[in-house]
């Protein structure tokens, strides 16, 4: 059993002893916590909490406990049930609420499940915000509302103004995607997506959806994380010449994946360089995306006459750099795309509603799209720490023997050559350092990986 805890929640295996997972005990004591801090921050005394789930098969008793403790604290609950992060995030706007929390284990297997936790926002919490959760829980400093003050409980469905906005959007072009009559392949892991994606593809004019996995009952048919292994019934499909394009999304529909009409991966790098692509052909500005994502999408900036950034890797970073350069587009190389005309939040729907834009525009195959684009490989490497290694004084020895390159200690320690880049970052959950590296072949990006895992 298993159970980590960080800035931006709690997750666990569910079941097993007290303090083992993401038992009952610990749902209700970080539940809490959350809203101490969120009556503190916003300085109310009845909080306006706004709670949605994806599909896993722990999620009706999860709610349930969280819902309740968040009443038991004298908070209202605005509960919309069945929902995408990125859906419970436009809720928490739309509610002009002072917190969510989101009960999704994003792509772990199903017998994980966590509690994200949001800012007034819609946005996830801060490090100073996250810490003060982490403190508030480990004191336990909690007053229960008295019988007369407990909180009430709103249902909603927040799925059809998630949408509507999508829609609305400058850039989304419905009647060049309707023009285009896409055939699209859908696979939706049998959580949450299996109700937002085909309900955005009808809203943006796709008449012809193929969906596989669609049914949100928690039993995921295959690993939820969508890398190209996991990915081979709808490339399989698409092999088959019975789609013009694939999407797959994670349980929480965060990530957005991208399979061409061949059925080769367009690569889940390229997910947020192609919408960039397409955005800053509408509208030129700055882009930001985490340390460990793809060169690809600096190039793709320079070439719009913009200006690239990266921040830190976790989305929090992400969206705070992208404030402070004034990004209009930005995200993780994990498929999460960031469109800050919509909201500061990686989602997958509106990921799939440009990107079908920018091939309607485009006029031309998704692989023959992706072949327009600078073409990189990313390796993804660890090293196992002992309990005696000193992990800074490693990276201090690899900063201080690539001096000569373009290094940054912002997280971790990058070392950008002139044919690649290799970044080390100590993980918050395992005890690894993480090497990721890219360069233009997968040959070279290993050679690069090696080269400064070898000084280790």
């Amino acid at each position: 059993m298993s159970l980590v805890k960080s800035i931006s929640g709690i997750r666990g295996t569910i079941g097993g002893r007290v303090g083992d997972g993401l038992d009952p005990v610990n749902i209700v004591r970080f539940t809490a916590a959350f809203a101490v801090q969120r009556a503190e921050a916003m300085s109310v005394a009845r909080p306006r909490i706004v709670v949605g789930r994806d599909a896993r098969i722990s999620g009706p008793m999860v709610d349930l406990l969280v819902t309740g403790t968040l009443v038991a604290m004298g908070c209202d609950v605005i509960n919309i049930g069945l929902a995408s992060t990125p859906t419970t995030e436009m809720a928490v706007i739309g509610e002009h609420a002072d917190g969510g929390i989101i009960l999704t284990a994003s792509h772990n297997p199903k017998q994980w499940n966590a509690l994200k936790l949001l800012n007034n926002l819609g946005e996830f919490l801060t490090d100073k915000e996250g810490k003060q959760v982490l403190s508030i829980a480990e004191r336990e400093d909690f007053t229960f509302a008295q019988v007369d003050d407990l909180g009430s409980v709103t249902n909603k469905d927040y799925l059809p103004y998630h949408v509507q906005k999508v829609t609305e959007l400058d850039l989304v072009d419905i009647p060049a995607i309707q023009k285009a009559n896409f055939t699209v392949a859908i696979d939706c892991v049998n959580s949450v997506g299996g109700l937002a994606i085909p309900a955005i593809l009808k809203a943006v004019g796709v008449k012809n959806i193929i969906p596989l996995n669609c049914t949100p009952n928690g039993q995921f048919p295959h690993n939820p994380e969508p890398l190209p292994q996991h990915l081979t019934q709808i490339a399989d499909l698409l092999k088959e010449g019975k789609a013009d394009v694939g999407f797959v999304v994670d349980p929480d529909v965060d990530r957005l994946a991208i399979i061409c009409e061949n059925g080769e991966m367009f690569g889940e790098e390229y997910t947020l360089v192609s919408v960039a692509d397409y955005v800053l052909s509408h509208t030129p500005g700055n882009t930001v995306s985490n340390m460990s994502s793809t060169r690809a999408l600096s190039d793709v900036t320079k070439a719009h006459g913009g200006s690239y950034s990266a921040s830190a890797v976790g989305e929090v970073n992400v969206t705070t750099e992208m404030k402070l350069t004034h990004a209009v587009i930005g995200g993780e190389g994990n498929g999460g795309v960031i469109y800050p005309a919509s909201h500061y939040g990686r989602d997958a729907l509106v990921g799939i509603a440009l990107f079908l834009s920018l091939l309607a525009h485009k006029n031309m195959k998704v692989s023959e799209l992706r072949r327009t684009y600078p073409n990189y490989f990313i390796s993804k490497n660890r090293i196992d720490l002992s309990p005696e290694m000193d992990v800074e004084a490693i990276l201090a020895k690899v900063k201080t023997t690539f001096a000569s390159e373009r290094v940054s200690d912002k997280d971790g320690v990058k070392i950008d050559f002139a044919d690649g880049w290799v970044h080390l970052r100590k993980s918050n959950t395992e005890p690894i350092i993480r090497v990721y590296s890219e360069a233009a072949t997968m040959d070279e990006a290993n050679a690069l990986a090696h080269r400064v895992m070898d000084l280790i």
